[in-house]
């Protein structure tokens, strides 16, 4: 009984962190057996930790070559993890209860509030519901644009394998592929780079921005298309105004500093545009690659890492210090340099305690990318090929923390620390950075009856 009541005074962030590890836990039993490896051989605990770890945080960071290394059931096991992660790990147990139709008590609630990231007080169970129909929906769209390619190519047991695997994949901005070098071999197919962007944009939007748009009226007049944005929340104006901002600078970024890298994709204009379009949406914490990062030039990797770090929208399939984070702290620099206390967009006042734990949340990224950058630093080797240098672990660490899944060839080479420190940042990334040591401290949000004077402090 006291075991009980402890169980029920565990906070939602320490749930949420504890439910993530136990299924990470799991996806590295079940890749450990002989069933999940082409060989027939049982597979070391940490490549399978790491594997489970980089799928259930829609990562992509490998040390294990997923076409080769893991059989069909293997890669099955994979693509569970990757719907459960991207969805998040509160939708198994919830999707059950609707289906016994059982009511989902107060708690569950909570937890599920928490886990979608939701500042609503109700409507969580229509929110998931409506997170299945989306995803379940857009997956089986891009499912069949990808087997009009691959079924020709493959034909159709291994054609509709691909299809599938590489549309939830995308969606849920995991990056794992079945071809062994990413779209490196599609680089000069539009088709296939079209419909893998589309996903990419499609999960990392977000389930909010969805349920907003799709919920717009389909009557509107010509004369109020211009209004439909004071239509739509604060949340999904941020989100779709930073969002269509960093792939428009992403691709023309790309195009001014790899258009005359000779290790650019070559081809015609239009199949050069598609890859520099796909340059761009990637690195929005997708982690598939038609070109050769170790071969970028340098301000190619600044901006790479820059969209890495910044990554998708909240309450999505992306990871990153998110869309909105990084919008509200430009409103709030904007208003700042304006000479304006409040930070204020299109008609609406944003809290003081959302604008204070963005910037927590934007140095605590910062913390932890720095921390393990000098731990990595320390542990591993870096090649003395193609002038690498601090970037190619830098370059590992924000991919990591953003569970974005691009490698400048990191990953397959670390030693058993570097796996373990890779490992800890997908799960922070995916888990959340604030949710995980929210669950680490005690939850006592009480604060004193007394407050100490103020007393200014010369800052710039």
């Amino acid at each position: 009984m006291q075991r009980k009541q402890r169980l029920f005074r565990l906070s939602a962030s320490q749930l949420i962190t504890i439910g993530f590890g136990g299924l990470i836990l799991l996806g590295a039993i079940l890749l450990m057996t002989p069933f999940a490896s082409a060989s027939g051989e049982g597979t070391n605990f940490l490549d399978a930790l790491f594997t489970a770890t980089s799928a259930i945080c829609v990562t992509g960071l490998t040390t294990l070559s997923t076409n080769t290394h893991w059989s069909l059931f293997g890669q099955g096991v994979i693509l569970t993890l990757i719907e459960i992660g991207g969805l998040g790990f509160m939708t198994i147990p919830v999707f059950f209860f609707v289906i016994m139709k059982k009511k989902v008590n107060l708690s569950t609630r909570m937890v599920l509030r928490e886990a979608l990231n939701s500042q609503q007080m109700s409507g969580e169970i229509h929110l998931l519901l409506y997170m299945l129909k989306i995803t379940f929906g857009i997956q089986a769209i891009g499912m069949a644009l990808l087997a009009c390619r691959f079924v020709p190519l493959y034909g159709w047991g291994t054609g509709l394998w691909y299809s599938l695997f590489h549309a939830v994949s995308s969606f849920c901005n995991a990056g794992f592929d079945l071809f062994g070098d990413s779209l490196v071999g599609f680089q000069k197919d539009p088709w296939v780079l079209s419909v893998i962007s589309l996903l990419i944009i499609s999960g990392g939007l977000g389930f909010f921005v969805w349920h907003d748009v799709l919920g717009l009226r389909k009557t509107i007049s010509g004369k109020l298309k211009v209004k439909m944005l004071r239509r739509l929340s604060l949340h999904s104006q941020i989100a779709l105004l930073v969002t269509a901002g960093l792939l428009l600078f992403g691709t023309i970024g790309f195009f001014i500093t790899e258009f005359n890298n000779p290790s650019s994709p070559s081809g015609t204009i239009i199949q050069r545009v598609f890859n520099t379009i796909f340059m761009s949406v990637t690195p929005r914490t997708a982690g598939f690659f038609s070109v050769d990062y170790a071969s970028m030039t340098h301000a190619g990797l600044v901006l790479t890492m820059i969209l890495m770090f910044i990554g998708g929208t909240s309450g999505s399939t992306a990871g990153g210090f998110k869309t909105t984070t990084f919008g509200i702290l430009l409103i709030k620099m904007r208003s700042t340099f304006k000479g304006r206390n409040r930070a204020e967009f299109n008609g609406r006042t944003i809290n003081d305690a959302v604008i204070f734990r963005a910037l927590t949340l934007f140095f605590t990224f910062l913390a932890v990318i720095i921390i393990s950058t000098m731990i990595l630093s320390v542990t591993e080797t870096i090649p003395n090929v193609n002038q690498l240098g601090l970037e190619y672990i830098v370059f590992e660490v924000i991919s990591a923390l953003g569970t974005v899944g691009l490698t400048m060839g990191l990953t397959p080479e670390l030693t058993a620390i570097g796996k373990i420190i890779i490992l800890t940042l997908m799960f922070l990334g995916r888990v959340g950075v604030m949710t995980v040591f929210f669950s680490l401290v005690s939850a006592n949000k009480q604060e004193s009856n007394f407050k100490y004077p103020e007393e200014p402090v010369i800052i710039g």
